[in-house]
């Protein structure tokens, strides 16, 4: 049995503690967060044995084997310290930090602690998006050429909303933007060329991105993300001789369509269960069972190499937290 932590007690914490059901081996025994009353409120909500009113505490409890932060990602860098200094194996929600650096520190402290560390990118983890993987690396849409995705929802919010406010590292960027950039850099890796272009609201973050990556292969993906209109939150990834389609939402699709050519499209359809968060969890307990430090389906390398991509992308768009 793998039991679980969550630290914070928002949206997506709620989520995840309800996708943990679905994990065999898993039980949710703690929560904590700075307010003693959210903390028991979502441990009477999703059945938690404890609920502390400091992150401190949960990071102690010896009867805690992993914690899973879902804090705003501003809090990230902190929190996650504060587990793996106890000792504590971290699933730590995208994206890790703010920037490059202080993702780094996190990555060198698990490691000089010999402590299991894994970003929350459930997208590398959903069974539809390694079947894509997989049929690729089998050749079936032939060679890559380019990658194209969207992320972009309606809004609007209010000024002091996280998804705005530069002091909680708002943007569309390191919230939204990160899941197409993740889809190229898993599908194609690092690009020699990264071009961008943003429109920035009054607070300095990034209300709507374009982002392109060149390859010296002469690949390359169109991606972007936004905060002023819902796009098709859609994907698709083209070859030499075919293509894969992922339908609303590319990071979590029911189902993607490949097309080969001289055939009839065919398409794969996901099971549908919980809301997609499972699939983490159960990379994590494998790994920990297998007493891994780190998940080979989303490695520090891959996190910090995404991490670079978003500081280079923030400085070509002007774009400062403070």
């Amino acid at each position: 049995m793998t039991r679980w932590g969550i630290l914070a007690t928002g949206h997506i914490a709620s989520r995840f503690a309800e996708d943990l059901r679905l994990v065999p081996d898993a039980e949710l025994v703690a929560v904590g967060s700075r307010a003693a009353d959210s903390a028991q409120r979502f441990a009477d909500t999703h059945g938690a044995k404890r609920a502390y009113g400091s992150w401190v505490e949960l990071a102690a409890d010896p009867e805690v084997d992993v914690i899973y932060v879902a804090t705003p990602h501003a809090a990230h860098h902190e929190a996650a310290m504060t587990c793996l200094t106890a000792g504590r194996a971290v699933l730590l929600e995208k994206p890790f930090t703010l920037d490059l650096a202080t993702s780094t520190e996190l990555v060198d402290t698990a490691r000089a602690a010999g402590v299991f560390l894994m970003e929350a990118m459930w997208m590398r983890t959903n069974p539809l998006i390694r079947r894509a993987v997989e049929l690729i690396s089998q050749g079936a849409i032939g060679t890559v050429s380019s990658v194209r995705a969207d992320f972009g929802v309606a809004g609007p919010f209010p000024p002091e909303h996280r998804m705005r406010a530069a002091a909680l590292g708002g943007g569309a960027l390191l919230d939204l933007g990160i899941y197409p950039i993740s889809l190229a850099h898993l599908l194609l890796g690092v690009p020699q060329h990264i071009r961008s272009w943003a429109q920035l609201g009054p607070e300095g973050t990034d209300e709507n991105t374009g982002i392109l990556f060149g390859y010296d292969t002469g690949a390359l993906a169109a991606l972007s993300c936004g905060m002023v209109g819902a796009t098709e939150l859609s994907a698709s990834v083209t070859g030499s001789t075919g293509r894969i389609d992922l339908p609303e939402p590319f990071f979590r699709p029911g189902s993607l369509t490949l097309h080969r050519a001289g055939a009839e499209p065919e398409t794969i359809v996901a099971e549908e269960a919980g809301n997609g968060y499972q699939y983490e969890a159960i990379e994590v307990q494998r790994c920990l069972a297998a007493g891994l430090t780190e998940s080979p389906l989303v490695p520090h390398t891959t996190t910090l190499e995404v991490m670079a991509l978003l500081d280079t992308i923030r400085e070509q768009i002007g774009v400062r937290y403070i």
